[in-house]
């Protein structure tokens, strides 16, 4: 898959373009096979909530090897239509994984994410360019009563906000301070939810603004996640570097394959 220019300027202009049915029926099954498997590895890459100790986020499923690894997530990793669409907006075919991850709302508990930008967390990593795109897959139909993504159109312009660190989740985040966050949307242009079905995707810019709410529905919401850089923007040494799980060191440039179907 290719990007067409008014996808690319559709990106430039909001930070962030819809890719509906990037993944058919089948591969998503393949994918959520392989979530369902993973979500039992008991790992520090593994993180839980709730009373059960549901899986809330795992990462690092796009490596040939560890305890989270997965052929099926490797192999769209380097699709043409993940990251083929990647080297499109960030003008370089030189790209690299800082991390992949899926995020799991549980049924009725999974919590929310506030509102962030995740070069507020990559810039710590040692980053030092915005130069970072993410593509998310939907493995589940999502919308706002189980918890979708919500993204503030343009925001990205904006540059990096300096955040803070939001303890109420399982899993800790640099966060946009409230605040600033209340200012922002008081401005507008209005958050947009990004609903869809099973194998849709979206592709977004590292500065743009986004959250999403609480899963108050019987289901689970899953969606999965490829967070790309420019190997020349790889990060510099950090005191105390997080994991290499979720602050990758293997900075070789990834290798475009053909693009055939996601499969186990």
């Amino acid at each position: 898959m290719t990007l067409s220019a008014e996808q690319t300027a559709t990106y430039g202009r909001d930070g962030f373009v819809l890719l509906p049915g990037l993944l058919d029926a089948a591969e998503v099954a393949t994918l959520r096979n392989e979530v369902a498997r993973l979500a039992k590895v008991e790992d520090e890459c593994v993180f839980r909530e709730g009373e059960a100790g549901t899986a809330k986020t795992m990462f690092r499923m796009h490596e040939a090897d560890g305890p989270t690894a997965s052929a099926p997530f490797h192999a769209l990793a380097h699709a043409p239509r993940a990251l083929g669409a990647a080297r499109r907006v960030l003008g370089d075919d030189a790209l690299y994984l800082h991390h992949s991850k899926v995020n799991m709302k549980g049924a009725v508990q999974g919590s929310v994410w506030p509102w962030h930008q995740d070069f507020g967390s990559w810039y710590l990593d040692g980053i030092a360019a915005p130069d970072m795109t993410t593509l998310m897959v939907m493995l589940d139909a999502s919308e706002p009563f189980n918890g979708c993504l919500y993204f503030l159109p343009g925001s990205h312009k904006g540059g990096r906000i300096e955040p803070y660190r939001d303890e109420s989740t399982a899993y800790k985040l640099w966060s946009v301070p409230p605040g600033h966050m209340r200012a922002l949307l008081d401005k507008g242009p209005e958050p947009v939810a990004i609903g869809g079905k099973p194998g849709d995707a979206a592709l977004f810019h590292c500065n743009l603004l986004h959250a999403s709410g609480h899963n108050l529905s019987a289901r689970d919401r899953w969606q999965a996640y490829f967070c790309y850089n420019r190997v020349a923007n790889r990060p510099a040494d950090v005191d105390q570097p997080r994991p290499d799980y979720v602050r990758s060191t293997n900075w070789t440039s990834m290798a475009l394959t053909d693009d055939a179907r996601v499969a186990a």
